[in-house]
């Protein structure tokens, strides 16, 4: 019935009124230089794009770069004509842009290597220090840690157990990188899925106790690294252990029978 209504009696569509109002040419004629960007807006964007920026060297750990050729570079692309994809847009600038990931893999690479071997010396500093402070022990691995309080009998015995933490852990440098704060819930973990350091050292405690663990890069995340930590990290945490389930086999039900 409503499609047979001549056009300009067919009742309007919800919000097709408000629509056809918010596309009428506005009453008073405007201009380009109504649309002109405020400084207050072009300084946001251009701050904003700053840390879109900084987002990427950051994200990459390209370190400290030079700021002016980085300047110089956003200049001569913004300035440069032509296709990007075309084989001779590229000789308008020092380097060709296609030749990105080569020269930023070679950079990134060194860094990495330059890191590990700095960190490397820094763990063989201090840990032959360490070693000789009161109450620090070693471990055949080379794991340090000192007793803080033994807990009771019930350890862990295989990686299969499961126990349940608060811990605390910090690099050399005393930043913190992870942590369940003491009074907070204690996590669970199964003790063979944490690096090698915590494998060992929270065997060496019981139920109820506490101990510090300084671990060796190479009973931790090694020369990889994880997420926060550097390549050829000493890490030193501090760990209660809350509670120890042993491991129990499950009995196969033909067994059972």
């Amino acid at each position: 019935m409503v499609a047979c209504k001549p056009k300009a009696e067919q009742a309007p569509v919800e919000g097709e009124e408000a629509a056809s109002e918010a596309v009428k040419t506005p009453s008073v004629d405007m201009t380009a230089k109504d649309f002109q960007n405020s400084k207050a807006l072009t300084d946001s964007v251009s701050y904003l794009v700053g840390i879109n920026f900084g987002s990427f060297v950051k994200g990459y750990d390209f370190g400290d770069l030079n700021y002016a050729q980085i300047k110089k570079g956003m200049n001569d692309f913004i300035k440069a004509q032509g296709n990007p994809r075309d084989a001779e847009f590229g000789e308008q600038f020092r380097i060709d842009p296609n030749e990105m990931n080569e020269v930023f893999n070679k950079f990134l690479e060194n860094r990495r290597h330059q890191k590990m071997l700095a960190n490397k010396e820094k763990e063989d500093k201090f840990l032959a220090k360490n070693k000789t402070q009161k109450d620090v022990q070693v471990t055949e691995s080379g794991l340090q840690y000192i007793i803080v309080e033994p807990g009771n009998a019930n350890k862990p015995t295989s990686l299969k157990d499961t126990v349940w933490v608060r811990y605390k852990g910090e690099t050399l440098d005393g930043e913190v990188f992870d942590e369940v704060p003491a009074d907070a819930d204690s996590v669970r973990m199964i003790l063979g899925r944490v690096v090698k350091g915590w494998q060992e050292g929270l065997q060496l405690v019981g139920e109820g106790g506490k101990i510090k663990l300084f671990v060796p890069a190479e009973l931790g995340y090694g020369e990889r690294g994880n997420q926060g930590i550097e390549p050829n990290s000493t890490l030193i945490f501090d760990v209660d252990l809350d509670k120890v389930a042993p491991f129990v086999e499950k009995v196969k039900e033909e067994e059972a029978k």
